[in-house]
Order: C-alpha cells, then sequence, then structure tokens
C-alpha cells in the first residue's frame, strides 16, 4: 500500500544527504542525519525565490545535497534483485544511471512541497561491529499530522562511511517497493527496457507531490 502520505513523507526529506567535499561527518550516521538535515532545509527556505522562478532548479539541489552521499548502486542492486546475475557490468552501469536520475525527479517533485516544515531527529550511537542503523526523524507541520520515517544507512566495509540505502515510513520501505515495482518488470521486459523507461521519466518537468491527509 503505497500512500501519496507515505511517498511525501519519505521524499520530502530527500535533501537529507549531503555531498562528500561538505564538512559533514559521515563517520557517525545520527550526526550526519542531523547536520545535513538542518543545512538542507535552511538552503530550501533561502533559494524560495529561485526554485519559484525555475523549479528545475530542485534538480540541482538534489544532485549537489544527496546523491554524492547515497549509496545509489547498493540501492540499484537490490532493486534489480535475482536478475542481477542475468545482466552484463555495462547494463548494470547503465541502469544504476537511470535510476540515480530517476531519484532526483522524484525527490525534486517532493521537495516541490517544501512549507516551512520542521524536523525532530533522533538521536542515539552506534554500538561497536553495528554495519546497519535506523534513524528516525518526524516531519512536523502545522495543523498536519507528524510524518514518521526512518533513515536506513549501512556502512561501508571498507571506508567506514556511512550511507543511506534506504527509507522507511508506516512500516513500508521504500527500497522494498521500489524492488517489488521494478524487479518483475526486468524479469518480464529485460533490464535495457526498464532503463529507457527510467530515463524516459526524467524528462518530465518538475511536479510536486500533493500531501493527503
Amino acid at each position: 500500500m503505497m500512500k501519496k502520505l507515505l511517498i511525501s513523507g519519505l521524499l520530502m526529506l530527500a535533501g537529507l544527504w549531503a555531498p562528500l567535499a561538505s564538512a559533514i561527518s559521515l563517520d557517525n550516521p545520527y550526526v550526519l542525519v542531523n547536520e545535513v538535515a538542518q543545512s538542507t532545509f535552511d538552503r530550501l527556505s533561502r533559494q524560495q525565490a529561485q526554485i519559484k522562478a525555475n523549479p528545475e532548479y530542485l534538480r540541482t539541489i538534489v544532485r549537489e545535497e544527496m546523491l554524492p552521499a547515497v549509496d545509489v548502486r547498493f540501492s540499484a542492486y537490490r532493486v534489480i534483485g535475482n536478475q542481477l546475475n542475468n545482466t552484463t557490468p555495462e547494463q548494470r552501469d547503465r541502469f544504476v544511471a537511470a535510476f540515480s536520475d530517476y531519484l532526483v525527479v522524484t525527490y525534486a517533485d517532493a521537495l516541490a512541497a517544501y512549507k516551512e516544515q520542521q524536523l525532530d531527529i533522533g538521536t542515539g550511537s552506534v554500538a561497536k561491529g553495528e554495519k546497519l542503523v535506523s534513524v528516525p526523524v518526524s516531519v512536523l507541520e502545522t495543523n498536519q499530522p507528524a510524518i514518521k520515517l526512518e533513515f536506513k544507512l549501512r556502512q561501508n566495509g571498507r571506508t567506514g562511511e556511512w550511507r543511506v540505502f534506504d527509507m522507511v515510513a508506516e512500516g513500508i520501505s521504500l527500497l522494498s517497493a521500489k524492488q517489488a515495482e521494478l524487479s518483475g518488470l526486468i524479469r518480464q521486459n529485460g533490464i535495457d527496457k526498464v532503463t529507457l523507461q527510467l530515463q524516459a521519466h526524467t524528462d518530465k518537468p518538475v511536479t510536486p507531490l500533493e500531501r493527503t491527509q
């Protein structure tokens, strides 16, 4: 059950993930979420005039603030699922690129609905040897029920850095939902055709998502 509330809630915070060139720490998932969330929402607030004049600028914000710290390849491979071994390295690279662009468009649509929402971000510590962490976040908006989210991060075993790989709301995983939607199409139609479908999706203009009660 993928409601507009879930989509809006999950994607409203798409800009949580900062560029690697920033001073944001990548060695603590709780610090990462807190610092980057505040930084990103500040940018959305400051640049509203530019965004209103050119909604496509939201895609620039998404690319600069999110993608460099999202484990896009890991998430894309999870979406491909058990068809991964039936693809070539070149096919996988094209799919990852298309999936990345697809995320940019989807997240930009969500950020277009920004209206000075506030964040309540959970705190915690990472236990020794822990490689997966869920950081709870609530999106608060006047006269609206709070949106309860979880951001799932994994630690890269080689670099030790944390990256987001999934977002969950109302018990529904965005990654699992996309896997259910696309993995069957990949199995039926082949990864090349699905890659083209994702690429076609990126040609549409930014369209703000509407939040339902």
